[in-house]
């Protein structure tokens, strides 16, 4: 691999940091986007069942909170009814609403840096390949060529661009996954508080 990096040249190295830039972002992100940590099957449920007569109290929205990020949604929901027990349905929609941009935020972290390895890193290998083309031009001279040099600058030109593809191809790939599980995610989030805040109406806690 020494040899391989020598071979590729200086313009290897930016390519070698967005590669370990972007292993360590998808790492994160599949830790970070469990379906647990997120939008648990069945905390609505249990959330419907526990809130089946009556609001619960501060003690189990708390919890509730800190459950998941659909527990987060939920709770602010279930926090607004206790503060105001006849607030407006839109008021109760805002405060949910509020919690959900926070939480998608959160969802989409490290997404746009993900996306932009993905579109850079074919510029970073194309710019390798005119560093070599540089290179196999400096070998010529009207002596003859020297062949060591056009090695070389062969050598940078093919490695950069097969770098910058090996990683851009599965930062793409994994961007795209990403989105649309987070985007799957923001979809379970809405309907459960679409839920949530139909049941709280049947309970005339909101008017």
């Amino acid at each position: 691999m020494f040899s391989i990096i020598q071979a590729a040249g200086w313009p290897i190295w930016p390519l070698i940091a967005c590669s370990v830039l972007a292993l360590a972002l998808i790492i994160e992100r599949f830790i970070s986007l469990k379906t647990i940590k997120i939008a648990p099957p069945k905390l609505l449920d249990e959330v419907l069942n526990v809130a089946r007569t009556a609001v619960p109290g501060p003690d189990v929205v708390t919890q509730l909170e800190r459950n998941s990020a659909l527990g987060e949604v939920l709770a602010a929901g279930l926090r607004t009814v206790n503060a105001h027990p006849r607030c407006s349905e839109e008021d109760l929609r805002s405060a949910m609403e509020g919690t959900g941009r926070i939480v998608a935020h959160r969802l989409e972290r490290y997404l746009s840096a993900l996306a932009t390895i993905a579109s850079t890193a074919p510029l970073m290998g194309l710019f390798g390949t005119v560093v070599g083309m540089i290179e196999i031009f400096g070998s010529q001279s009207p002596t003859g060529n020297n062949p060591t040099l056009l090695a070389h600058g062969i050598s940078i030109a093919l490695y950069n661009t097969a770098f910058g593809l090996i990683i851009a191809i599965p930062s793409l790939i994994f961007w795209r996954y990403f989105r649309a599980r987070v985007d799957a995610y923001l979809m379970t989030l809405e309907l459960a508080s679409e839920r949530l805040v139909r049941h709280l109406n049947s309970l005339g806690k909101t008017r």
